[in-house]
């Protein structure tokens, strides 16, 4: 798929995926453009855990109870290590965004839907079982879950503002 037609067909699904399995081959490309992602300082203080275990899906699935989860054929976890990054404790925002960013693009771009889950995981309650399940030390932390697979059904495509709405030549003239 063309770049800008990834970037057109990429949303973040929030629904039921299909059982499907994902191709290894097609993971690891995913995850190699996370891996390509800026990172402050060049750090690369983002690290990634392919799942595709079904006994781990389903529960991982169980833990943190949303539809994506309890149905993804595959999950990519997102961990950072905080401790390497010269910009301080604050600089792994931009790590992890950037990485997770480039691989929701890059599974559009493979024809596959994937979601950002990461609210759910800012609760120990949610966090710390999928943490012990994966084998995330503590020096890490877990960030966030892409849930990759086909789509059971088409998920809900939010509307994004006019372009006069968020961006304007040589000064601000952005519409209000």
């Amino acid at each position: 798929m063309e770049f800008f037609d990834a970037v057109a067909q990429r949303y973040c699904h929030k629904a039921a995926f299909r059982p499907d399995s994902v191709p290894e081959a097609h993971l690891r490309r995913i995850v190699e453009a996370g891996m390509a992602a800026p990172s402050p300082n060049n750090a690369q203080a983002s690290e990634f855990i392919i799942v595709d275990d079904p006994d781990l899906l389903r529960r991982i699935g169980e833990i943190a109870g949303t539809e994506p989860l309890q149905t993804a054929p595959a999950m990519i976890v997102l961990v950072v290590d905080h401790t390497r990054l010269a910009m301080g404790p604050i600089g792994y925002l931009e790590d992890y965004a950037c990485a997770t960013t480039q691989m929701l693009l890059a599974a559009a771009a493979l024809g596959y839907s994937a979601g950002w889950i990461d609210g759910i995981f800012r609760d120990p309650v949610k966090r710390t079982p999928v943490c012990e399940l994966l084998g995330i030390p503590d020096d890490r932390l877990m960030i966030v879950i892409v849930p990759v697979g086909l789509p059971a059904v088409d998920g809900p495509r939010r509307s994004k503002k006019p372009f006069a709405q968020r961006a304007s030549w040589n000064r601000y003239t952005v519409e209000r």
